[in-house]
């Protein structure tokens, strides 16, 4: 199954270990020097994150236990999206799950990856707006606490290191850069 990956060239991939969350593949490779090694990569499951603004510019941030880090992490709303599911049906879903957000006016600010050079994980971002609240329905490993800031505030949380979530810290700063704030 050989097969070139830009300007590398894939002899065979073997994949590790897989489960519903990602999968580790160990690919042999001849390097764009011309040499012979090997080269892993982790897949993870697509994912969306969401920035809920209300009407007073205040956001609604997640504070939970996060298991691979030891400690809790404050976030904007984000989760994994389910296979076949479209990123904004996926927004839709976590926004409801975990703070029992809804709203009318969401906008889509592309995308970005966790980290380029071993991971491929992409996340959507996404901004809603005219909010209306209803009831949780987080899975059953998650333990969510709901909170609001303003805007600014959430971005001086980034620049203290309070928010280190990568996919927030980005959605967090693009919203507040480009505009997004109260129209």
């Amino acid at each position: 199954m050989e097969k070139m990956h830009g300007p590398w060239r894939v002899l065979q991939t073997e994949t590790k270990y897989k489960d519903e969350f990602l999968s580790l593949c160990v690919d042999e490779v001849i390097k764009p020097n011309g040499e012979p090694g090997s080269y892993a990569t982790v897949q993870l499951k697509k994912g969306v994150a969401v920035l809920a603004l209300d009407r007073d510019g205040k956001v609604y941030l997640t504070k939970q236990f996060r298991y691979a880090t030891g400690a809790d992490s404050i976030e904007v709303i984000c989760g994994g999206m389910d296979d076949g599911e479209e990123p904004l049906a996926a927004a839709r879903r976590e926004a409801r799950e975990e703070l029992g957000v809804e709203g009318e006016q969401w906008e889509a600010l592309d995308f970005l990856y966790l980290e380029t050079s071993m991971i491929k994980g992409p996340v959507h971002l996404f901004v809603v707006k005219d909010l209306h609240c209803t009831t949780t329905d987080p899975d059953d490993t998650e333990d969510i606490k709901g909170f609001k800031v303003s805007l600014p505030e959430a971005v001086r949380m980034v620049m203290r290191g309070q928010i280190t979530h990568g996919p927030s810290c980005a959605l967090l700063l693009k919203a507040y850069l480009t505009g997004k704030q109260i129209d």
